[in-house]
């Protein structure tokens, strides 16, 4: 059986208009994006990439400019209410009135999803969420990571098949964000649910997403598997302790070999080009005995940090050649 397409974007662009005597500024500029249905997927980017923008379209509050947009099957321009509550949005502002109770909450978010009162499931979500104690304190009384654990349960009132989480554990403690993985992780396994996630925390994404795209100045510079992006690279180091100090450094044309001012000796590699067991028979080779070896690789953070370093060249060079 096919798993449905989550999202279809194609050709998406949205321009603001800018301050009298500056040009417009594109926030996205031509996006096009596909994400699996009941996958994990990760939406990563530095500040300014574009990434709200894209949410913000997403959950119906800002008209792109142009291109489409297919939220689970259904056109946002044609289908617009079947499109918005197909998708829950949990924003990554604190907008909660601060004199409604949790519970109030839910049944006023049910209310405007049209959600029959007996289909609603506010208690249920409340405990899901571990706000079962507060259901009935004022919002404006809630700490912050309880005002963010309502705004996740918000988004679920209306038992949506995609769930987009904009910077969910910003500013939060370790017990609310691993709480709030296990809920994301459960939603995802028992109930088939696209989770849609947007982090500063690379390690997050690297752990939770089947699948990451990386928005950059407004465009997708790469969308992949986790692991394959992760392979992106294929950078790997062994950090090398000897037992005397080094005279001289190991010579092999596919390895980056240098000293740190301890002593130890660290070479680079690509693991296509030559293998771990090769690199060490050059180090004896030179001469050099080992004590301890350990092995680095690349992850995610280096994969962005690569990716968004070759399009700042890319424009770049782009302004000169285009420069008259």
């Amino acid at each position: 059986m096919l798993q449905q397409t989550a999202i279809e974007i194609h050709g998406v662009h949205k321009t603001y208009a800018q301050r009298r005597g500056n040009p417009t500024r594109p926030a996205l500029d031509g996006i096009d994006l596909t994400i699996p249905g009941g996958s994990v997927f990760g939406l990563l980017g530095p500040n300014g990439a574009g990434k709200s923008t894209l949410i913000n379209i997403l959950a119906g509050l800002v008209n792109k400019s142009a291109g489409s947009v297919q939220i689970w099957g259904f056109d946002q321009d044609s289908n617009p209410r079947q499109a918005r509550a197909s998708i829950g949005v949990m924003p990554q502002e604190l907008n909660l009135d601060p004199f409604f109770t949790p519970r109030r909450a839910l049944e006023v978010q049910a209310g405007l999803y049209g959600v029959p009162a007996s289909e609603r499931r506010s208690d249920e979500i409340l405990a899901m969420v571990g706000l079962s104690e507060q259901a009935e304190a004022y919002a404006r009384t809630l700490s912050g990571g309880m005002r963010r654990r309502l705004l996740l349960a918000k988004a679920l009132v209306h038992t949506p098949p995609i769930l987009v989480l904009d910077e969910p554990t910003a500013g939060v403690d370790i017990e609310l964000r691993q709480m709030l993985w296990q809920n994301v992780r459960r939603l995802n396994r028992d109930h088939g649910m696209t989770i849609i996630l947007t982090t500063h925390y690379l390690e997050e994404a690297e752990q939770m997403c089947d699948e990451i795209a990386i928005l950059n100045k407004g465009q997708i510079v790469a969308q992949d598997s986790t692991k394959n992006l992760l392979g992106y690279l294929d950078a790997k180091t062994l950090v090398i302790q000897p037992v005397e100090p080094v005279s001289a450094l190991p010579q092999h044309r596919d390895t980056s070999a240098s000293l740190r001012p301890d002593g130890t000796l660290v070479i680079n590699y690509r693991s296509a080009q030559i293998s771990a067991e090769d690199v060490l028979k050059s180090v004896r080779d030179a001469g050099i005995t080992i004590r301890d070896v350990r092995t680095q690789q690349s992850d995610l953070e280096d994969v962005f940090l690569a990716l968004t370093s070759a399009q700042a060249e890319t424009d770049q060079s782009s302004e000169k050649i285009t420069k008259p």
